[in-house]
Parts: C-alpha cells; structure tokens; sequence
C-alpha cells in the first residue's frame, strides 16, 4: 500500500502582523484586492479518485475532533458576511456531499443570512437523492465536475464506474431549480478528443459548461507544464465542430472566460488558471476543513481559526485574525516561475 501524504502547512500562530494595513473592516490585501468570495471546505472525504486530484486510496482521514463541527461553519460564515464584507459562499470538499449534515450547514447560514448567495462544487454522485433537500434548504446553485461523457474514460479517470450517478445528479439539480447549473471540465490528454461531445452533452441539458486548465495540486505531483491542454489548444479543437465567439468577462474577478457557441445564447468558459492567470483580480478567501485560513490556493501560509474559535475567542479577535492573515495574501501562484514549488496540500485537501 502507498503511504500518502496530505502535506504540513505553515500554520502560523499568533495574529498576523498588520503593519501597513489601511483601517477598513474588509479583506484587503497589500496588492489592493478585496476578497468577498469565501470557499468553505467542509470535508477531505471523496467518493471518486480523480486522478488529478486524489491517490487511487484517497487522503488520509482528518479526525473527526480537528473538522469543523456544523455550527462552527456556520458561525464563521455569518461572521464573514457581516464583518468581514464577504458577498458570498461556496461549500466545497473533497466532496461535500460526503457529510450527513450538509443540509443542517446549509439551512444554519440560510437562516441567519437569508439574502446571502450559497453555491456548493460536487462531483455529482448521490446528487439526485439530495439535490431537492438542499433546494429547500437554501442551496441556490451548484457546481459540478464532469470530465468526459465517455463511461469508460470516466471510470478511467475517477477510478469509479459512477458516470450514470453523475448525469442523474446534474438533471436533478437543474430539475430542483439549482440554477444556474455549471459543469466544470478539467483538461487533460486523454478527454480532449472528447471536449466536443461534453460540449454538445451540456447544450442538450441546458447547463453551462466550463473548461478548467489542470493545475499542479495533484496528489502523486505528476504534473507538469509541459504534459498540460492550454485553452488555446482545446479552442482549437471545439472550433471545428461549433463557432466560437469570445465575449470575455463580465466580472474582471469572475474566473472564466466566456464564448458564445454558434452566435449564442449558449456559451461556454474557459478558466485558464496558468495560461492566462487572473491572480491580480482574485476575490477569494479560503477555510479548510480543519479551520485553518487560506489566503491562496497554493500559499501554504495558514491561520488557525479553529484554536480560537475552541479557545472562547470573539467575533472581534477571530475576525482581526483573519484580516490579518488575508493581508499577507501572495501577488500570484507562481506558477510560471523558474522556482515555482507546488503547495504541500492537494486539491483534494485544500477545497476547490
């Protein structure tokens, strides 16, 4: 058996140092972002083994005393809303559909915030069981990963002949009015031929589709620039079945690039993470499952709310913390550096 390994941050202790900060209430940093998008991870549990993502025997367990509980998510949700300027909320994972509770998390923050846009990122297995509960409560849309529409090449890639779940899942969301339902597509080598027929799969469902370049978050550190689909390859390849019209974005923070297909109204997105990064318009702030903050996805500097939250620490202090911890926010991932070292946490650990 392969001995894998989640990967040791480091966590800082103390406050952070607010040296130059400006006295503003929200999540600045010193390159002047804001961010106001929290992504909250609420598991490392996963029902596939993406093969870009997790080890074929999945991440090592967090225990169950170092996650989250359901009402310390939502707490810090509704601190950061409130305090912290945060517009809105995105539960991820590994796969948040792995906790019994996700609808006790969702409908907590739906309750103390009943205008505040929450949106969950699914792999989509088991969604057609839940999609209605977590409609109800308060789930408003939903993300979900689907690489290819081939059974064999899923089941190749995820390591899990679960492709029929997936589909049901999606069709249920958009069916519990989950809207707008987005399909999010990681390139790879193996389902570029392919890129069309998902393409062609999402228009017929009415959902949107959105091309993800791979990133170096893998968990067997496989990846490597030059192996990687750019968005100008796999344009090449969906620009000889349909017409593609770049509108860019409407959002300079939004990260994909929009493409009206065959004039419209349908599109499709590309999030072109190392080709054409979009760091300098980044809105986001992190929580992982184990309640540590993350200012970047590949910055392994992180903060632990979690101490302070059991340690009796106010609102006030957890919410300078983390204003302290968002100020130290790196300019960029790097990952066109020379010295460019991947974070030590995957994907999978992180939250998407």
């Amino acid at each position: 058996m392969t001995v894998v390994v989640m990967g040791m941050p480091a966590v800082r202790a103390g406050r952070p140092s607010m040296d130059g900060r400006p006295d503003t209430p929200f999540l600045v940093d010193r390159f002047g972002r804001v961010a106001r998008d929290l992504r909250v991870s609420i598991t490392e549990k996963c029902s596939l083994r993406c093969t870009y993502c997790m080890p074929e025997e999945g991440l090592p367990a967090i225990p169950a005393d170092e996650l989250l509980t359901a009402a310390e998510i939502v707490r810090l949700v509704v601190l950061a809303v409130r305090e912290l300027g945060v517009h809105e909320v995105r539960f991820t994972g590994g796969e948040p559909l792995m906790r019994r509770d996700l609808e006790q998390i969702i409908a907590g923050c739906r309750a103390e915030l009943p205008e505040l846009p929450i949106a969950m990122t699914s792999n989509g297995v088991g969604l057609e069981h839940r999609a209605r509960k977590l409609a109800e409560a308060g789930l408003n849309r939903i993300n979900i990963s689907l690489d290819t529409v081939d059974r064999a090449g899923f089941a190749r890639l995820t390591r899990r002949d679960r492709l029929p779940s997936v589909l049901a899942g999606i069709r249920a969301a958009h069916r519990e009015g989950l809207a707008p339902v987005k399909v999010n597509a990681v390139l790879m080598r193996e389902t570029l031929t392919g890129a069309a027929d998902l393409l062609e799969w999402c228009l017929t469902e009415g959902v949107e589709l959105r091309f993800i370049e791979e990133m170096p978050l893998d968990a067997d550190h496989e990846w490597a620039r030059a192996n990687m689909i750019t968005a100008e390859e796999l344009l090449e390849v969906l620009g000889a079945r349909f017409d593609l019209t770049e509108v860019g974005r409407d959002d300079p923070s939004a990260p994909a690039e929009q493409w009206l297909v065959n004039g419209g109204p349908a599109t499709v997105g590309i999030i072109a993470s190392v080709t054409r990064s979009f760091c300098s318009d980044c809105d986001r702030t992190r929580l992982t499952a184990d309640g540590r903050i993350r200012s970047c996805l590949f910055s392994d500097q992180e903060y632990d709310i979690r101490a302070a939250l059991r340690a009796n620490a106010s609102d006030a202090d957890i919410a300078a913390l983390w204003r302290g911890a968002m100020w130290h926010k790196w300019a960029g991932h790097g990952i066109a550096d020379e010295n460019f070292v991947p974070p030590e946490r995957t994907m999978g650990a992180i939250g998407g």
